[in-house]
């Protein structure tokens, strides 16, 4: 497990260089959404506790609206399965808001974000979660990209236990395709 530990690290640390990378690529003409696109995209996820011990895989699909050529505010629907200390099996769900901004005009385009919403399901209390957000993604086609994507969301079900759970997270990692229309 302690492989595993290194490795996601490894990754969170590379995803804070996407920004300076991003500086190097030249601006691209009719690549990417204008105000007014939509987005649609679905991408394989995995999660795992903050102390990545226990995680799990699943499906996510998102639909979302350009509020202009760099921002995107949409509704994300996610499905996952995975295994406990117990051994049990639990699926669970959530269904989010979400608002990311992009960077850059070229084809790769990082991007950071903030998502508000509900997780359900089996060895979870139905209750609000709240994150933010960080990812990239590439054209490879004037409106079809593929992206990576990592949030940290925690969960709550008042005010008060927003700040409390803020350090008992969990990670979120996708990686998928979308396409603007």
């Amino acid at each position: 497990m302690k492989t595993f530990k290194k490795i996601s690290l490894t990754v969170a640390v590379s995803a804070l260089l996407i920004p300076t990378l991003s500086q190097a690529q030249g601006t691209h003409q009719g690549v990417g959404p204008k105000q007014g696109d939509r987005e649609f995209s679905i991408s394989g996820s995995g999660s795992s506790d903050k102390n990545f011990d226990n995680g799990g895989m699943g499906l996510s699909g998102d639909m979302g609206w350009y509020l202009n050529d760099r921002t995107v505010a949409g509704v994300r629907q996610a499905v996952n399965w995975g295994a406990v200390d117990n051994g049990d099996d639990v699926w669970q769900g959530s269904t989010t808001g979400f608002i990311d901004y992009h960077f850059g005009q070229a084809e790769f385009r990082p991007f950071v974000g903030a998502t508000l919403g509900a997780a359900y399901g089996d060895g979870i209390k139905e209750t609000g979660t709240a994150g933010l957000e960080l990812g990239a993604k590439y054209y490879v086609l004037p409106s079809t990209f593929v992206q990576a994507r990592a949030e940290y969301q925690f969960l709550f079900d008042s005010s008060d236990s927003a700040g409390k759970n803020y350090d008992n997270g969990r990670w979120n990692y996708v990686v998928g395709m979308g396409y603007n229309f």
